[in-house]
């Protein structure tokens, strides 16, 4: 995995990276690279168990992780043996007009990208096109004729929200494949849906678009 020694930017601690990108036709090569977009739920905890049971399952994928800011409370980044992006790395590496935008190149990189967890400050943000960060600029510049998943994860009043059934049913039309919530007890204690869908379930359905898109292509 190309992963060199973490920077500080910004006060904030990212992955330094400088991405190496292949422009071939996704489906056309041996190797297949996921993109995994995490934000500020506390299922973010998971995003390493996600990231290890994807490479345990599948030795042919290339993976990366997009964090949104508030999602690097959940996790130790450090741990994960694959690059880790933040918003500080969208210009680290553009000096002039000719160099590559970060968030253009992860979607021509990306054969699939999983949204996981999907907590209600992003669903908002993306169901209403907006482009303030890493994640969110990666997932409007997303080519629809590849498969984008997203697991919702948010506390159980906020997934009842009226907004919440709106929002979900946006990134539906956008083409976009919902993995449902769950129901069980929160971290914050209450009890109902919300909770992010089990890291098996994901796998299983990153794995299943995956084998059939290149069944088609």
């Amino acid at each position: 995995m190309n992963q060199s020694p973490i920077s500080e930017v910004g006060g904030d601690i990212y992955t330094e990276y400088v991405p190496e990108m292949d422009d071939s036709v996704p489906g056309t090569r041996q190797t297949r690279n996921v993109l995994i977009g995490c934000t500020g739920s506390v299922a973010s905890v998971k995003v390493p168990i996600l990231v290890q049971e994807l490479m345990n399952i599948d030795d042919q994928l290339e993976i990366k992780v997009v964090t949104t800011e508030n999602a690097l409370h959940f996790f130790d980044h450090t741990s994960l043996q694959v690059p880790v992006l933040g918003d500080a790395d969208e210009w680290q590496g553009w000096k002039t007009m000719k160099d590559p935008v970060l968030h253009i190149e992860l979607r021509r990189w990306a054969d699939l990208m999983v949204i996981a967890p999907l907590d209600a400050n992003t669903l908002a943000k993306i169901a209403n096109g907006l482009c303030d960060n890493l994640l969110t600029c990666t997932v409007r510049a997303w080519d629809l004729q590849r498969p984008l998943l997203f697991a919702p994860a948010m506390n159980t009043h906020m997934w009842n929200h009226p907004l919440s059934a709106k929002q979900t049913s946006e990134l539906r039309n956008f083409g976009y494949k919902e993995i449902p919530c769950i129901k069980k007890t929160l971290a914050c204690g209450d009890t109902g849906y919300g909770a992010m869908a089990e890291v098996s379930t994901i796998v299983s359905q990153v794995i299943e678009t995956l084998n059939s898109k290149s069944s088609i292509t």
